[in-house]
């Protein structure tokens, strides 16, 4: 049985304990208790989240096999006990993860420094200013180095988790457990944190409706005057707000949400190459294969190649 101890202090984000689900179907789909569950604060006692729901905790105790550290909605100064007790985890316990803003009491400890890590889209660039030693990367949904994990925010500490459980006992028991959780199973950790739709944050009604829409009807030509249509506006009207809310074009747009599309169908290694680009309306995969390479640099058939050789590697570690 494995130990694994939620670091939690007032402030938390509720969705971080997403996490303790995971671990929960995990022995529930085993039959056994493989996981045992503590989360613990400094002082133990009731501490209150983000949204002020309370929940009980017990106090910092023995290391735990893996401890994992839920960050705030606003990173906060740790106190030298806390700093000191999750240093000592580093060496003490086989594994340290920091989910969402958990990476800041990380830092703060200096189990990042000259380690790749990642967090929060929003608080990135924070984490890399006030730890310069880290290599932060912003559009990474988690990452392992070595015996340390930190991941992204909000949903990002579900990927973490059966990833964890992953490297604990293979691929097979997180693809079950995945499909418990109504999740894709384990997004690779190399996977952007950002959707289009993010991206281009539209501020009117009508334009967030016609990106909802085309995203919906990939297959369609998604011309200007059928995305203006929905919008109920005429095609130079829609182009013109459209570029003034997001800074492109609607064909511009439209490809970003093809491509990301195809990617995510590309990820789940299901459908040939000629079917990822009927269902993502690229019409023929030669149209595909200029867009992937003006985007990402690489065509499909090599993304798909990487993609394979990670989970190979994964599944090695897992199984090795």
């Amino acid at each position: 049985m494995r130990h694994i101890g939620f670091i939690m202090e007032n402030g938390f984000q509720v969705m971080g304990m997403a996490a303790l689900t995971a671990f929960e179907f995990a022995n529930e789909t085993l039959g056994i208790e493989a996981y045992r569950l503590t989360v613990m604060s400094e002082k133990g006692g009731a501490i209150r989240s983000s949204l002020g729901i309370k929940i009980e905790t017990q106090p910092l105790g023995d290391f735990p096999d893996t401890l994992m550290v839920v960050g705030e909605l606003m990173p906060q100064p740790v106190s030298s006990a806390l700093r000191n007790y999750i240093k000592s985890a580093g060496a003490e316990s086989r594994r340290v993860a920091g989910v969402c803003t958990g990476a800041f009491l990380l830092a703060e400890a200096g189990l990042l420094d000259g380690r790749q890590a990642t967090t929060h889209w929003a608080h990135a660039r924070t984490l890399q200013e006030r730890f310069p030693k880290i290599d932060v990367d912003e559009d990474r949904i988690f990452i392992q180095d070595g015996s340390i994990w930190t991941s992204a925010g909000m949903s990002s500490a579900i990927d973490l988790t059966l990833a964890l459980i992953e490297d604990d006992h293979g691929a097979e028991l997180s693809r079950q457990i995945a499909r418990k959780l109504v999740v894709y199973h384990r997004r690779p950790g190399g996977q952007s944190q950002f959707s289009a739709l993010l991206e281009l944050e539209p501020r009117s009604d009508r334009v967030r409706r016609t990106l909802v829409y085309a995203k919906e009807h990939l297959r369609n030509p998604l011309t200007v005057e059928e995305l203006a249509e929905v919008a109920s506006l005429s095609p130079r009207q829609f182009s013109r707000l459209f570029h003034e809310e997001t800074g492109q074009s609607p064909a511009k747009a439209v490809e970003r949400l093809r491509l990301e599309a195809a990617k995510v169908m590309l990820e789940e290694g299901r459908h040939p190459l000629d079917i990822v680009a009927r269902d993502t309306g690229f019409a023929d995969r030669d149209r595909m294969r200029r867009a992937f390479l003006r985007f990402f640099g690489q065509p499909p058939q090599s993304l798909r190649r990487s993609l394979k050789l990670i989970e190979g590697e994964d599944d090695k570690i897992a199984t090795g």
